[in-house]
Order: structure tokens, then sequence, then C-alpha cells
């Protein structure tokens, strides 16, 4: 299977083709099946005939249409982990745990593009990358931000998983291969995930490929998504609020740590039952709102506070874009400035920084009538710094590291 980039997305459809096929056989005989089943099982049941009635006007009425998916299951047959893909995830999510709970001194830093639109440029970034991570691992754990799901506040592109040709055709089989395909490449260059998934079904076609979640502040108050993290494999955060709520961070932390039983899905695709045990790894993340940063040592002593009243570590994790940098990219340097000052001084509490990165500086906006138009490795959502200065952002979070490190142990 080919590993290029450019061929990433071809390859793709074609594996999408053919398990298309696949499961329109497997469905059709369930439903062979049932219809063979169920008459017997009415009658075990003395049921009487089911009387005719017409309900097209009643069910389905604003759906416009209706496709067979790829299931998980049958994507992971095609596209397996390697080795060093599993290698890569587990290393990551020991090392994030670590973080988190205090056992590692190191920061982490979670940096990418804002959302994947293409897949040569994300490698290429995954690329420099592992450089990074190479040159600053005594001092930073460093994830890729692989973004392939996009909250919309309204409507807009929804992420490459929904539309990988970003041209509005929607071919969302093609986009969950896609997905699976690119994570598991950039795992093999040894760089880690991280992710933020928006629904019960996507994290299926990425099983096992994911080291950090984050849980968007548009479905931070969402019960269905505190109950599903619950259940992850990776270490997950919550962001505060759209109005800067950091209340419903804690609460999500709190819910996220306790045991669930909900409705989701299994590898099929299927409904099933889920049993979790709860995430101990939940914690914070400030992104700042749209009146302003919330990265100052002020806020995050007052987040030590309110998670301290409820019992919970004082973790956390800031965001530099976002509310943070009120969408201007590079107020991102005097974010990642203030927040190395705290780190260097002995701030414990703060254990991982994001940054909004990618191959060139700014943003461009994606016209869906014509996407070969766009320029490579520049964001076409929110605006992103360029690698000069992402390196530069690193050099100063891994001084602040080595600092914090010599002068006060990180707590757990």
């Amino acid at each position: 299977m080919t590993h290029d980039g450019h061929r990433l997305l071809p390859e793709a459809a074609r594996i999408a083709e053919h398990l298309l096929a696949v499961q329109q056989r497997v469905n059709d005989q369930v439903d062979q099946l049932q219809a063979g089943l169920m008459p017997e099982v009415r009658r075990r049941l003395g049921l009487a005939e089911a009387e005719a009635v017409d309900v097209s006007d009643l069910v389905n009425s604003r759906i416009a249409g209706l496709s067979v998916v790829v299931t998980p299951e049958a994507v992971a047959t095609v596209v397996p982990l390697t080795e060093a893909s599993a290698a890569t995830t587990r290393a990551g999510r020991r090392a994030m745990t670590g973080i988190v709970t205090g056992t590692d001194p190191r920061l982490a830093v979670i940096a990418g593009p804002c959302s994947i639109h293409d897949p040569a440029a994300a490698l290429e970034y995954a690329g420099f990358l592992a450089r990074m991570r190479e040159r600053y691992a005594a001092d930073l754990e460093i994830l890729m931000r692989t973004y392939t799901e996009k909250p919309r506040t309204e409507v807009d592109w929804k992420g490459f998983a929904y539309d990988p040709y970003l041209d509005g055709s929607a071919r969302i089989s093609v986009g969950l291969v896609a997905t699976r395909m690119l994570m598991g490449r950039i795992t093999e260059l040894g760089v880690p995930v991280a992710a933020e998934p928006l629904n019960a079904l996507t994290p299926q076609y990425v099983n096992g490929l994911v080291t950090y979640n984050g849980v968007g502040a548009r479905n931070v108050t969402d019960q269905t998504a505190r109950e599903r993290v619950s259940g992850f494999s990776a270490v997950v955060g919550f962001k505060n609020s759209p109005e800067g709520s950091i209340e419903v961070a804690v609460q999500a932390v709190v819910s996220a740590r306790a045991p669930h039983e909900f409705l989701g899905v299994d590898r099929h695709g299927m409904t099933a039952q889920l049993s979790t045990t709860g995430n101990e790894t939940g914690h914070v993340i400030l992104r700042g709102d749209k009146s302003g940063p919330n990265h100052s040592a002020a806020h995050v002593a007052a987040t030590r506070a309110a998670l301290r009243a409820r019992g919970l570590p004082e973790v956390l994790v800031v965001d530099a874009s976002h509310g943070n940098s009120q969408k201007n990219h590079l107020r991102q340097i005097d974010v990642v400035h203030d927040l190395a000052g705290q780190i260097a001084g002995g701030e414990p509490a703060i254990r991982g920084v994001m940054i909004e990165s990618n191959l060139v500086a700014g943003r461009q906006d994606l016209d869906q009538r014509d996407p070969g138009a766009l320029e490579y490795g520049l964001s076409v959502t929110d605006a992103c710094v360029d690698l000069p200065t992402t390196e530069a952002m690193l050099e100063e979070l891994a001084a602040a590291a080595r600092a914090r490190r010599a002068a006060v142990p990180v707590a757990g």
C-alpha cells in the first residue's frame, strides 16, 4: 500500500469502493435474514399479523438520501495498525498519562494545523514534528494536532473525514478510510496523534491510533460526549465553553472520570450497550473566549481553585490559539511567552500547551467550486503560525520545562 501523501486519497477511494461493495452485500443478507426470521418471532410471541400502515409521511420525511458506509471493522482489516504505529501510540499514551498524573516532569505540546485538508502537507508537517520530537525529547512530549473533523457554529466545511475532496461531494467513506491511513502514516513516523472527535462513530475508525482526544468548546456540555470519553483509551481534555465557562469543563472532567452505561456502536457499526470504567486522565483545557484570553497566572490560579474545590487534580492544558489569541495567529507567540514564564517560574499545574501551526503562516478561504486553487500548506480554517515560528516556540517551552524541572518537581 502506498504511503505517498499525494496518492493517499486515491488509494483511500479505491479501498472504500471495495469495502462499500462488500458492505452492501452484508446489508442485503441481514435484511433477508431478518425478513425470514421475524415472522417466526412474532408467532412465538403470540402477536397478530402486523397491520399494513402507511408511515411514509411520518418517517424520514426530511432525509434526502441514505447511503451505505464502510464499517470500522472492515476499514481496520484492510488498513491495519503496523507495529511501528502501535508502538508510537502506546508510548505516546504512556508519556501523556505520566505528564497528566505527574510522574513525567516534561511538558506536553500539541502542535499542528487547525484542520487537516491535504494529506501530503500533513505528512510533510509530521516530518517536521518528528525532527522536533528528537531534538526536544528530554523536555517536551510533542504530539501532532490531526483534526479531520471540524465543529461548526452554523454552516461550513465539516472537515476531511466528511468531505475529503473539499468540494461538497461528502464522500464520507473515503474520508474515514483516508483519515485512518493518514493517522497510520503519521504514527509510523514516530509522531503521536491528537484528535477532536465530534460524534460517537468516528473514534471507532481510528482505534489504536490516537494518543490524545480534546473535547471542543462546543461539545463540552454534551452529556453523550462526556460519557463516550469515559471509555476512551486515550488521554482526554475538555475545553472551557465558548462563553468562557470553566465550570462546565470541570463538570465534564468529573463526569468523564466516572463509569457510565450508554448506547454506542461496536466495531461492526452495530448499536451496542457500552459499559465504561471512567477515564482518570480527564483535565481542563483553557482556550479563552470571545471576551478575552484566560491563560494568565490569575486565570490558572482560579482554575486550580475550581479543580481543588471538586477534589480533582490541579492539572490543565492551555490552548495558545482560539480565544487566547483572539483569532490572531501571531498572538500565539505572546501567549506561549507568558506560559513559558509561568512554567519556568515553577507553576506545576500547566502540563501542556496547544499551538495551531502549519507549513505556511496565515489562512486562506476554501472555494468548494475550485479546491485545486488552494495554496499548499496553508490553513483553510483558522490561521496558523509557520514552521520557524513553531520551532522558536518549542525552544522557549523546552527551556521553561527544563527550568521548572530543575526548580520544582511536578506534583500529581
